[in-house]
């Protein structure tokens, strides 16, 4: 095996590993307030929910038939109307419930997420029913 080969075959996994994580998917949020319980997830039991209330509601895009409970995504919000965003915002949030079966109505329904009032007031001004985001699983 030449150098060149010996050195560019880790670099190339190297920079195939990277990329992946840095993929996002782009989507819309909006926000809910309490109760927040009982969840599809979790029931009544609020020692699943992550501190500071940074949670959420999954969308049909990203419920998978309930296997995103529990999962985290990283979400930033990139626009939606001007001021609605809060500049660098971004929230690390995990998924306690399905969207479509929440108790407290979302602002605005079919949305890829809904997250909890504390964690939308991260990312966006509340005035804002829904913003434009862009989201990742992370661990």
């Amino acid at each position: 095996m030449s150098k060149l080969s010996s050195f560019l075959s880790p670099c190339l996994l190297a920079l195939f590993l990277f990329l992946r994580r840095c993929v996002a998917d782009v989507g819309t949020a909006a926000f809910y307030a309490p109760p927040y319980i009982p969840t599809v997830c979790y029931g009544e039991d609020t020692g699943e929910f992550p501190p500071e209330n940074l949670f959420a509601a999954a969308g049909e895009a990203i419920w998978d038939g309930g296997a995103a409970c529990g999962r985290f995504y990283t979400v930033r919000c990139l626009s939606s109307s001007p001021r609605a965003c809060v500049a660098g915002g971004s929230v690390r949030v995990k998924i306690v419930d399905q969207g479509s079966t929440l108790r407290s109505p979302p602002s605005r329904n079919r949305t890829t997420m809904v997250l909890s009032l504390d964690a939308y007031r991260r990312i966006a001004s509340r005035r804002a029913a829904s913003v434009n985001v862009e989201f990742m699983e992370s661990d």
